[in-house]
């Protein structure tokens, strides 16, 4: 029995992020594994937080490569290389 890899496309992700907390399995850069329970929801992101609410001098330039999400569990923003998840999982509730 062979396991087929999912391939995750980074615009699919963002608009899943944007409806639901999900719970991402991804590859860090160091080979470890690791799950993150994150949105980009912003009913889950606090007010001071939120991006869209920034100015343009505290916004990064965007890389195509990585999404930046807000992690609920560690209460602020982490990311994750779109080509190194494992699997997305929507959560109840979310």
């Amino acid at each position: 029995m062979t396991s087929k890899q999912i391939i995750y496309e980074r615009q699919p992700l963002i608009n899943d992020l944007k409806q639901h907390i999900c719970e991402v399995h991804f590859t860090k850069v160091n080979g470890e594994q690791r799950r993150m329970r994150c949105t980009l929801d912003p009913s889950n992101i606090p007010v001071a937080m939120d991006p869209t609410y920034m100015d343009e001098q505290h916004k990064k330039k965007e890389n195509e490569d990585v999404i930046a999400v807000w992690d609920l569990e560690a209460n602020g923003w982490r990311s994750f290389r779109v080509a190194n998840v494992i699997y997305v999982q929507e959560l109840a509730g979310g």
